[in-house]
């Protein structure tokens, strides 16, 4: 069952947008608001798909969509730093509070999706603004 199912994930097209998705290499003469543009565009590819495929793919859906917002902001220049952080260190925090002792996550799979596609979203923008 697993083989087939490693077979179906890389024969679909969402998993090829994920793959490219991922795989983006910010270019050294790439602005940092053409990076958040490209971004922006790779994650909406990913979340029409998943929406239109639907069940599981939905889970992929809620954790790109809640990124949309976040990369289109940066996209026209009014990314701030000081803003990013102090989200990032929020949503972090909820992360950890949402952990039990006894390994629960005290959460749905959509709100830890969502959570951890802000966590990501943040992290990204941050990680990549330094380097300019």
């Amino acid at each position: 069952m697993l083989k087939y199912n490693l077979i179906f994930m890389k024969s679909s097209n969402l998993y090829t947008a994920y793959l490219d998705f991922i795989n983006e290499a910010a270019k050294p003469e790439e602005s940092f608001e053409q990076f958040c543009k490209n971004r922006l565009a790779g994650a909406t590819k990913i979340t029409e798909m998943a929406k239109k495929k639907g069940g599981d793919a939905l889970l992929t859906f809620h954790h790109f969509e809640v990124k949309l917002p976040i990369y289109s902001k940066a996209s026209t220049g009014k990314f701030k730093l000081s803003e990013a952080t102090t989200k990032l260190d929020s949503l972090v925090s909820k992360l950890n509070q949402s952990l039990s002792t006894t390994g629960e996550i005290k959460m749905t799979q959509v709100q830890f999706q969502k959570l951890v596609g802000l966590i990501e979203v943040w992290g990204e923008l941050i990680i990549r603004f330094k380097q300019k």
